[in-house]
């Protein structure tokens, strides 16, 4: 990578920008994504594309978020009286069509998102806001010179779709603000690229630490890393690779199907097959008018007046609508079922071979894993028989932990798919799966 970037900047030196001072490098991704961005002549352009270390080059382009135009109410200084649970999560946790008796209640886990780390991958989030309880912090703000506040409320509204104590699916769970876009609620996508390749390393991170933790300890309180990012742009087979690079490195990710009523497989990154691709639902069990549909889309989530957490003050809340709002239930949900499988509120159609055991203390019998048992087995029979067998020995030696086994991405997508509701919403387009999220909790 280095010698590459070396003979990058010669090239460019070469052929400079006539008219920009300010081209160049303005990105490196050097972790589980290997790449670069930046400002370039044609020239230097057309040399990097016949470097052989180069699988492909394209045009960066412009990000947004994926709500729809809509009023926006900031209730400043308190929090709204809630006599139920949003729609939204009421329909989650219910098979049937909501009724008037069950269209505000929300049946869940308390411990739901518990030891979970979710990324919002968007405008930033307000942290203080006091729906999250102090389960929210700061992670990284890419866009250079920006500060670290949501100025727009979009990322807030879905951190509180995910994880706030009145209007979150997994109420448990840690939220971590990841800013990519600006307070216009867009931006690039080369940063975009960049927040995806942050979340991956530290997931990663997470991960070991969580596995030292436990093979010292036997029990480590981390339980995996979720990542949501409502926002989307044109077709970026740089974006969707990142964003596949990210689910292989441990990343359990939901993305917005797009809001243009078209074939989700022509945006990004809701073409990302690694990725759970979420399109949007009504209170009537329909697809919203606006969401995209076809065979990217995964599975539905509630996405039309979602009333959920907002910017302007820490009680504020706000209502919006769009496939943004239909991905952090999904999100959510991966938290949710990440941190509480194989508990009793989560018992999906799929065998127990199917899915590993959750993250619990678990240890082998210190008679298949201690030297001594080991030598005995590999010694020549007229040597081990003059010496005691390792049943008795055993009790003086300690036992060895066993690395926890957790759900991968692809497995728990799949549990995920195949726990959902399935023929839930009307007249759905050709070749769209119709499938809703479900939490089990009614089961």
């Amino acid at each position: 990578m280095r010698n590459h970037l070396n003979f990058l900047q010669s090239v460019h030196e070469a052929y400079p920008l006539m008219d920009d001072t300010d081209g160049g490098l303005t990105h490196v991704y050097d972790g589980h994504i290997k790449g670069y961005a930046g400002k370039f002549s044609e020239g230097t352009v057309h040399r990097i594309r016949q470097m052989p270390e180069v699988d492909y080059v394209e045009l960066d382009q412009i990000v947004r978020t994926m709500e729809i135009d809509a009023e926006v109410e900031i209730e400043a200084n308190k929090v709204e009286t809630q006599k139920g649970a949003p729609w939204g999560l009421a329909r989650i946790s219910h098979r049937p069509k909501l009724t008037f008796g069950t269209f505000t209640r929300y049946e869940y886990d308390v411990d739901g998102g518990e030891g979970v780390d979710v990324y919002v991958v968007d405008t930033g989030v307000n942290i203080h806001h006091v729906e999250f309880e102090g389960r929210a912090s700061w992670g990284k703000t890419v866009p250079k010179d920006d500060v670290d506040e949501d100025a727009n409320g979009h990322g807030t509204h879905c951190a509180g779709t995910i994880a706030s104590r009145k209007y979150g699916v997994a109420k448990a769970a840690h939220i971590i603000a990841v800013k990519v876009l600006g307070s216009n609620g867009s931006g690039t996508m080369s940063d975009v690229v960049e927040g995806v390749a942050w979340v991956a390393t530290e997931a990663v991170k997470k991960a070991e630490a969580a596995l030292k933790e436990f093979m010292e300890t036997g029990k480590t309180k981390h339980k995996g890393s979720v990542a949501n990012m409502s926002l989307g742009g044109g077709k970026s087979r740089a974006l969707d690779d990142t964003v596949n690079k990210a689910v292989d490195a441990g990343v359990h990710f939901a993305v917005a199907a797009g809001n243009d009523n078209r074939d989700a497989c022509n945006n990004s990154p809701a073409a990302a097959e690694k990725a759970i691709t979420v399109g949007a639902s009504t209170l009537a069990d329909e697809r919203a008018y606006f969401s995209n549909h076809g065979p990217c889309v995964d599975v539905f989530a509630p996405g039309l007046n979602v009333l959920s957490t907002y910017i302007g003050s820490n009680t504020s809340v706000s209502t919006l609508s769009g496939t943004s709002m239909a991905s952090p239930h999904t999100a959510g949900m991966l938290a949710y079922l990440l941190s509480l499988y194989p508990s009793a509120t989560f018992n999906p159609k799929v065998t127990k071979d199917f899915v590993p055991l959750t993250l619990q203390s678990r240890v082998v019998p210190p008679s298949l894993v201690n030297a001594y048992a080991l030598a005995h087995y590999v010694l020549p029979s007229w040597v081990s028989e003059f010496l005691p067998p390792p049943a008795l020995v055993e009790e003086a030696v300690a036992p060895v932990p066993v690395p926890p086994q957790t759900l991968t991405p692809k497995q728990l997508k799949l549990a995920l798919l195949a726990l959902a509701t399935d023929d839930a919403l009307d007249t759905l387009p050709k070749d769209t799966p119709n499938l809703l999220i479900y939490n089990n909790a009614t089961a």
